[in-house]
């Protein structure tokens, strides 16, 4: 389909079925994206005129529900993909370049003729891009050319994973174009996750990228890395009254690492002890009666995190099965102990480092405040600084937007819905 068309389906209302599946039917959210959408191919337009077989893609980003810190230990973990995404309006051709253009940044270009790893792209988008490249070249996927304008409303540093909705974008352009869509969702989480380990040079786990790839409510067992268990569920928590909201607590992420790193190191730890590399290898009721004999040869704070870990990955599983049975009192009931276990024994609400800056701890106090003391509201992902996450009666919704935005600044709190797709591309 050519610019004009494109821009006339999108402006006419032809490809609302397909925003419905991602953003949800109401009328001012169709609206708002339509807007998005004609903005990015009046973008497109003006970058690359005159090209033909245009189309859209979308990949979302992802918010963690239960089993915090327990991927890394090949624990169990549930999350869901967010209506917050990034897109992509795309020109395929058989120059064997990319051309990829960020809204706000500079363009990428990637010679498809040179595959191999840089070292000066690492933790750049051009890694993950020629990454996800030359994992698809490596299983015999003849990948031509493509340019394309990107918007993201998945923010970096948000806590929603901006990184593997990007992956899973890229993944799901190269998969349906060029490789008839053969790589089922559980094969484009795991190219991502290997632009990421080897091109970009992080060593990141599956989780994020199996949810942005999959949609929807995840469960995830990484007993098996290589091969997860995945099991999708469907909960619709606004027809049960709450909404899912997010809020930016606007803390710095620099000068984090340590803590990151220091929560799977003593986890480790832990698990060398029992001559084992993961936690999820050890005996739980063996690693308890083990306690006493483990203080000094851990840190008291390891042997906690350890109890977190073991305690957290019971409570993944718990919490599929209530949302499985559509007991929300009883999956509440167990996100509070989740909550709680974060702030108490795996302590990732702020940084040892940095104790007066409290931001995390500060928006589960104001939400306890606003919503009452059994708030359902906890640390999200990594901790340390950065994002909370509360289900909010509707009831209650607009007032604790306004009253999040107010202490932590405009547009800090975003009201969430589950996306029930992955990466997917958005057809008239």
């Amino acid at each position: 389909m050519n610019l004009s068309l494109l821009s006339l389906a999108v402006h006419s209302g032809e490809c609302d079925h397909a925003l419905k599946v991602l953003y949800g039917s109401s009328s001012a959210e169709l609206e708002a994206q339509r807007r998005r959408y004609l903005h990015a191919i009046s973008h497109f337009a003006e970058l690359f005129p005159n090209r033909g077989d245009i189309r859209l893609f979308s990949a979302p980003g992802r918010t963690e529900i239960g089993g915090n810190h327990t991927d890394h230990q090949h624990g169990c973990a549930l999350a869901a993909a967010v209506n917050l995404d990034v897109i992509a309006v795309v020109s395929f051709h058989n120059e064997k370049k990319i051309r990829f253009v960020s809204e706000g940044h500079g363009t990428i270009a990637i010679d498809l003729s040179d595959l191999s790893v840089r070292e000066e792209e690492k933790g750049t988008s051009a890694a993950l891009i020629r990454g996800i490249i030359a994992r698809f070249a490596e299983t015999g996927v003849d990948v031509g050319g493509f340019d394309a304008y990107s918007t993201s409303e998945v923010l970096s540093g948000s806590g929603l994973s901006s990184s593997a909705a990007f992956e899973t974008l890229i993944g799901t352009i190269i998969n349906i174009r060029y490789n008839g869509c053969k790589a089922d969702e559980a094969e484009i989480a795991k190219i991502g996750q290997y632009a990421e380990n080897v091109y970009f040079g992080k060593g990141s786990g599956l989780l994020d990228q199996t949810v942005c790839a999959f949609g929807g409510f995840v469960f995830m067992d990484f007993l098996d890395t290589t091969k997860p268990y995945i099991e999708k569920y469907r909960f619709d928590f606004e027809k049960a009254g709450y909404h899912l909201c997010i809020t930016d607590t606007k803390g710095s992420h620099a000068d984090l690492t340590g803590d990151y790193v220091a929560v799977p190191r003593e986890m480790k730890s832990v698990a060398h002890e029992f001559g084992k590399e993961y936690l999820r290898e050890v005996d739980e009721f063996l690693f308890l009666r083990s306690i006493p004999n483990l203080r000094g040869k851990c840190s008291d704070r390891a042997i906690m995190r350890a109890v977190h870990y073991f305690k957290e990955n019971r409570r993944a599983i718990d919490e599929a099965r209530a949302l499985d049975n559509g007991d929300i009192e009883r999956f509440f009931e167990i996100y509070r102990q989740s909550a709680a276990s974060s702030a108490t024994l795996l302590q990732n609400h702020f940084s040892s480092s940095k104790p007066t800056e409290q931001g995390i701890s500060l928006g589960i106090m104001m939400s306890r405040l606003i919503l009452g003391d059994d708030a359902a509201v906890r640390v999200h992902g990594g901790g340390f600084a950065g994002t909370i996450q509360a289900f909010v009666p509707a009831f209650k919704t607009e007032e604790y937007v306004r009253k999040m935005n107010a202490l932590f600044g405009a547009g800090s709190c975003y009201v969430l819905r589950i996306r029930p797709v992955g990466g997917a591309e958005i057809t008239v």
